[in-house]
């Protein structure tokens, strides 16, 4: 039937037309941009109308809804399949402040901008960006990623928040991905870990088209993956046509009545199914289809060839009556529900307004400890541990775990359980050896109201650099603390030891880095992660002990809020070398300057343990701290001096490493690699007699 503005029609011819007004708005973007991927939107819409009229517990009025069901596109390249639902449906745009206005979130002249600047309609989904998008995917596997993290914060609300004859919590995770989701290896740790958790409230919809970037994907994929998740622990169902409306209600009916473990559903689908020229799957799936093509295939689907982003009488009516009443309804119920728990569960109800405006409970910081001088002291990761111990009993929502490191790392939170299938209101997550989906789950966490956090060695980042990158990029409060920090763990060798993952992690843009140096140090530094809304941060922490310093003799760890401070100074405050440092490295420039003081040499230390937050300061804090006049300096850190030109500058000296590490006991090493209080003494000497010349 062909289709005009005027076109009234009814029943499957409606559903037809909404699918299709989904795929030729998809085309019309991605024409217009002369940019993005046509292909799985086409073949996808059927899958996505079905779950959003049907099934989804979503009310577009109010995209915040607590209750609500998530979907995420992890396959983000097929953004306009998301963007083109979130118009249909009329989701609203939602304020910095949460209000939710009454504009829509995607407007359609924010699908005519597609890919182009300062739109609300970026090549891949950006949830800081777009009200309604769930989470920022792009690179595979991130979605699937985040959806487990999504999962176990679903399980863990309803086990912390329902109460008899409240269901506060009861909502699903729904996840559309790619043959590339599941061949990144993160897919493959995120399934595991969610069919052991026997995450009943996670579906993932697998796309199998058949078709990867370069061609066939059989050309690189033959596994057989329905045996591979039951392997895993899940329910396996197959849709063996995307199109086949009455089979994709019966496999989400399936997903909805299993009660003991994940879901996937396996779509058989076609790259920009529909097509005549549906055989010719590469143009169709990375590039616009060209003038030509999209009007053979806007012809074949009965729409006006001349028509660009039309969207016909009755579509968005249609959803409205579908996601929209549902929602709508679902919600009011909800809410008279919630209203009359507020009044017999206060505390609880303002325990999660508080989270989803990401606030910290009154008196968050009560009895935070204060370590007294110890010249032996304790490694960082130790005084971590006693502080984030404290934190947790302040703040019930703050959960998190290890890659299989928590005795190492320090981040058993004692009485606080394990979240284990069957039992999920514990607040230890048990990550296995799987740093990757750790970083992505902790962000999964985060976007679902908690403060999650995830720990392993400093060394192993680069294990979930991925994740922490889109932390950075969607502006959210995740933690990961990363401990064995420098080649001062010893004898694990070079393998373990990080040398370039602090200068790498400084150089992404919104993360904040913390190397603190000493146990007080760490508590300031807790102090300031707490409070962070929407920066991640990495906190970055020694296995070996170090030097708790005598505040009455040197300066207040409370300095560490602007990320740099004096420590040490001067007798008259006019210094001929500044040291600083970072970490267990401080130390030694605190050693380094009783030395120099000895010798009658003025030298200030200098403990910096967050370039980004010093940055942040005003010219004259900066200058108060590194005064321009004083260009005899010298930095110290076990790892590559890449960055410290900045501040030691042209005259100043680094004591860095310029080499993997070796493996020994950690005396030996500080000596080999000149990580002494006698070395940074002659460095010191060396830059005060280079900056007078």
């Amino acid at each position: 039937m062909a289709v005009s503005e005027q076109a009234v029609v009814t029943g499957k011819q409606l559903e037809t037309l909404c699918i299709n007004t989904i795929r030729t708005l998809a085309i019309d973007a991605v024409q217009q941009a002369n940019s993005g991927h046509p292909g799985a939107p086409m073949g996808l819409a059927p899958v996505t109308y079905c779950l959003w009229q049907q099934f989804l517990r979503y009310d577009p009025a109010d995209p915040t809804w607590l209750n609500r069901d998530r979907f995420i596109l992890s396959n983000g390249h097929a953004s306009m399949l998301l963007y083109a639902t979130l118009y249909l449906a009329g989701v609203r745009e939602v304020a910095d402040n949460g209000e939710v206005l009454k504009e829509l979130a995607v407007p359609l002249e924010e699908i005519k901008r597609f890919r182009q600047l300062g739109s609300r309609t970026p090549g891949h989904p950006e949830s800081h960006i777009t009200s309604g998008v769930e989470t920022t995917t792009g690179p595979l596997g991130q979605g699937v990623g985040n959806s487990l993290g999504m999962a176990i914060a679903a399980k863990w609300l309803a086990a912390n928040f329902n109460r008899p004859g409240f269901e506060i919590f009861a909502y699903n995770i729904y996840t559309l991905c790619s043959d590339g989701d599941l061949m990144e290896g993160i897919g493959g740790e995120a399934a595991s870990l969610a069919g052991h958790l026997k995450l009943s409230n996670l579906c993932w919809i697998y796309d199998h088209n058949s078709v990867t970037l370069d061609g066939p994907a059989d050309a690189s994929f033959s596994e057989d993956v329905a045996t591979r998740f039951v392997g895993y622990g899940w329910n396996v169902t197959r849709v063996c046509d995307a199109n086949d409306l009455e089979m994709l209600a019966r496999a989400f009916a399936t997903f909805q009545s299993t009660s003991d473990r994940p879901t996937l559903i396996i779509v058989d689908s076609h790259i920009g199914y529909g097509s005549p020229h549906k055989q010719d799957t590469s143009a169709a799936h990375g590039e616009p289809l060209g003038e030509e093509e999209v009007r053979l295939v806007k012809k074949f689907y009965g729409w006006p060839d001349d028509a660009k982003f039309l969207v016909p009488e009755g579509v968005r009516e249609h959803f409205q009556e579908g996601v929209g009443k549902r929602g709508r309804e679902l919600r009011g119920q909800w809410e008279k529900m919630f209203a009359a728990y507020r009044d017999k569960y206060p505390e609880l109800a303002d325990h999660l307004h508080r989270m989803q405006r990401l606030e910290l409970p009154d008196e968050w910081d009560k009895n935070l400890p204060t370590f007294p001088p110890d010249a032996k002291g304790v490694g960082t990761r130790e005084s971590s541990g006693k502080v984030l111990n404290v934190l947790a009993q302040n703040i019930p929502w703050l959960m998190g775990g290890s890659a299989d490191l928590a005795t190492s790392n320090k981040t058993t939170l004692k009485g606080a359980g394990d979240f284990q299938a069957g039992s999920y209101g514990g607040r230890n997550l048990h990550f296995g050896v799987r740093e990757h989906v750790m970083g992505a789950s902790v962000n999964g966490l985060v976007v679902s109201g908690i403060r999650g956090f995830g720990a392993t060695f400093f060394n192993f980042s680069d294990y979930m650099r991925p994740s922490v990158r889109l932390a950075a990029l969607m502006e959210i409060p995740s933690i990961f603390i990363f401990t064995h920090d420098s080649i001062g763990l010893g004898e694990d060798g070079p393998t373990h030891q990080p040398i370039e993952q602090l200068a790498s992690l400084r150089a992404m843009p919104n993360l904040i880095v913390l190397r603190p140096a000493d146990a007080n140090e760490v508590v300031e530094a807790w102090k300031i992660i707490a409070q962070l809304k929407h920066q991640p941060v990495a906190l970055v922490l020694t296995r070996q002990a170090v030097a708790t310093f005598d505040r009455s003799k040197y300066r207040a760890a409370s300095g560490v809020a602007r990320g740099a401070y004096v420590l040490a100074d001067a007798p008259n405050g006019k210094p001929d070398v500044i040291l600083m440092g970072t970490g267990s490295e401080v130390s030694l420039c605190v050693e380094a300057y009783e030395k120099l003081k000895a010798e009658g040499i003025q030298a200030r230390v200098v403990s910096m343990p967050s370039w980004e937050i010093f940055e942040q300061q005003d010219a004259a804090y900066k200058e108060s701290v590194l005064p321009a006049s004083v260009t005899a300096r010298v930095s110290v850190e076990m790892a590559a001096a890449l960055g410290w030109e900045r501040y030691v500058g042209i005259k100043g000296r680094s004591l860095g490493m310029h080499r993997f590490g070796a493996s020994a006991p950690l005396k030996d090493l500080l000596k080999f690699f000149g990580f002494t209080a006698d070395a940074v003494v002659a460095e010191a000497r060396q830059t005060i007699a280079e900056a007078s010349r």
